[in-house]
């Protein structure tokens, strides 16, 4: 993808925010609020061929999870990315990945609906493990899978 947006949630300790950081310097981090990360996209400069969303899922340990669709009273929005060439990639480069197309709960579910409406579908949610599962070796293979 061209023009591709990188965005993690705020905190030194965040895996999603060293994610986003790693793979561009120009990412966003988005406030951990439903109020702050409504501010944060409205604030997000329109014109990406793609933004990719990293979310933290505690119970992940070894694998991503590449989510297909978010849901908000009744709405639901889906990528139009192809999530299966993004699977594939990432599993070639030996990152389990699954797939979800049941919309999760709270921040990430928030963040992800908003911007796909934002971007017209252009937009994805990869839920990555916690720092503490989170292994950086992942980070060149990531990069390598979403930048082609």
């Amino acid at each position: 993808m061209g023009n591709s947006l990188f965005i993690g949630f705020k905190g030194k300790n965040n895996a999603s925010a060293v994610l986003a950081e790693a793979l561009s310097p120009c990412c966003c981090l988005l406030t951990n609020s439903f109020s702050g990360l409504e501010k944060d996209i409205e604030g997000i400069k329109e014109g990406c061929d793609a933004v990719y969303l990293f979310g933290i899922d505690k119970n992940l340990k070894d694998s991503l999870r590449v989510e297909t669709a978010a849901e908000k009273e009744g709405t639901r929005f889906e990528t139009c990315l192809d999530t299966d060439a993004l699977r594939k990639h990432l599993e070639a480069a030996g990152i389990r990945t699954g797939f979800s197309g049941a919309p999760t709960h709270y921040l990430c579910n928030e963040a992800y609906w908003r911007l796909l409406r934002r971007f017209s579908g252009r937009a994805v949610l990869i839920h990555i493990p916690a720092l503490r599962h989170f292994d950086e070796a992942w980070i060149p293979l990531i990069r390598q899978a979403v930048c082609r």
